[in-house]
């Protein structure tokens, strides 16, 4: 998600979500909201009241464990996407429900907010392996605040590769302020992370196979 995260950065690259993660500013993507079926990871999904959402697909020929592993190896992010400017866990081991992440990526300015750099610090709500990572947190920049970012990313294996879903909401007074321009925000974040999950995953050697 803005994901957190991460789910506000520039176009050339992804996003947020905590997503942000990723946030990141581009056109107005095709699809504006998620589907109303809410897909979840072990029960768990976006905030459904939230005002501003986003949710996008992408089929990924590779296999799972490679996807999978590339997502949540969260450490990595920033030499695959470059709007993850850093990246820090704060705990150690593999990454489970509980940990915890912070990374920043930049944002740019909009007509009521300064050009920024986003600080996300995100929590693993829940974690399946090979199956969905869902985390939530806050992302903060000068002048700039998202209350809290829900990203939900579920991986399925379907004939050709793995299907890749990603949803994420936003909330906060500055952000439901303008939810048109706050979800073309997080829309062209979450297509850009998929398209550089995609690439990236399409064009790695497996190191082993499950």
């Amino acid at each position: 998600m803005f994901s957190n995260g991460p789910s506000i950065i520039r176009t050339s690259a992804l996003t947020l979500s905590l997503a942000v993660a990723g946030i990141l500013a581009g056109n107005v993507p095709a699809a504006q909201a998620a589907a109303p079926a809410q897909p979840q990871c072990r029960g768990e999904g976006v905030d459904g009241s939230a005002q501003v959402r986003y949710g996008s697909d992408v089929l990924i020929k590779a296999p799972l464990s490679t996807v999978f592993e590339l997502q949540t190896d969260v450490e990595r992010w920033p030499t695959w996407q470059s709007p993850v400017l850093t990246m820090k866990r704060l705990d150690h081991g593999p990454l489970r429900k509980g940990s915890r992440f912070r990374w920043t990526t930049p944002a740019p300015p909009t007509p009521t907010t300064p050009a920024t750099t986003m600080t996300i610090t995100s929590t693993v709500r829940q974690l399946q392996r090979n199956t969905c990572i869902l985390w939530r947190g806050p992302a903060v920049g000068q002048g700039v605040r998202i209350d809290e970012g829900v990203h939900l990313w579920t991986f399925t294996k379907v004939r050709g590769g793995v299907r890749v879903h990603t949803e994420e909401t936003w909330t906060g007074a500055q952000v439901e302020a303008d939810v048109p321009s706050a979800t073309r925000i997080l829309g062209g974040g979450l297509d850009a992370w998929l398209r550089d999950l995609k690439t990236t995953a399409e064009t790695r050697r497996p190191c082993h196979s499950r």
